[in-house]
């Protein structure tokens, strides 16, 4: 079977299974998508849910903080981890953003973009990345295909065998997407995402994955060498859907 074949049955079961078309977990604008993936990177949801809500409520403007002092930025975004270190680095952002756009701070010109040129202008950003450029595209008000990969998306790639565990996350992104059907839109790459990010967090565990509930068991080859060795796989439906 082709990569493209699997993939195409993995996404029609994990779908099934997880309930798409998901909903979208976000509306913001492509500048406030950005801030809260910067917030995000190695911190729990909740934790950097409340620094972004908590920038919002003591800042009126991107602009504010951008300008703000250092000390009040990183007071406002303790709740996440390393706040020293992403206080300087969002105003980077914020600051460099305005440079480049001659005193704007906005991306929403970003939607008048390819995809490959607007993560390439994403990217040249302090920080970011395959992952934080792909983020803005997707979840905010843009609704552009890129296609991001968390590490629950990563793990059953590879297990699946979509993906050699020696290529590092940050590569994947390209070698994925390129396995999904140009035509798709923002909702059917979204669903794509989201369903392989489920399955890792509600089947696929990092330990003692469940595969004996898992839908793509027979598509599975670290699922098939498993149940070869006789290892206790697991059992009942998965978990149902989420919404990111």
């Amino acid at each position: 079977m082709e990569l493209s074949e699997k993939v195409m049955r993995v996404h029609e079961r994990l779908c099934a299974a997880y309930g798409c078309p998901i909903p979208f977990f976000h509306d913001l604008d492509p500048l406030s998508e950005l801030v809260s993936a910067l917030l995000s990177h190695r911190t729990r949801n909740a934790d950097s849910g409340r620094a972004f809500r908590q920038l919002r409520s003591r800042f009126s403007t991107w602009e504010a903080v951008r300008d703000a002092p250092l000390q009040e930025v990183q007071d406002a975004i303790a709740s996440v981890t390393w706040p020293e270190q992403k206080a300087p680095r969002l105003q980077a952002v914020l600051r460099e953003i305005t440079t480049r756009q001659g005193g704007a701070l906005t991306l929403d010109f970003l939607e008048g973009m390819e995809v490959p040129q607007a993560r390439a202008w994403l990217e040249a950003l302090p920080g970011v990345g395959p992952k934080t450029s792909a983020a803005v595209l997707l979840f905010s008000r843009l609704r552009m295909p890129a296609l991001p990969v968390d590490s629950h998306h990563y793990r059953v790639a590879v297990r699946l065998g979509l993906l050699s565990a020696r290529i590092p996350v940050g590569p994947s992104h390209a070698i994925l997407a390129a396995l999904l059907p140009q035509r798709w839109d923002a909702q059917q790459v979204y669903d794509h995402h989201e369903a392989l990010m489920l399955h890792g967090q509600r089947c696929c565990y990092h330990q003692s994955p469940a595969c004996g509930r898992c839908p793509v068991l027979d598509l599975c080859p670290f699922g098939q060498e498993r149940l070869q060795r006789g290892v206790a796989l697991g059992g009942g439906p998965p978990e149902g859907r989420g919404s990111g």
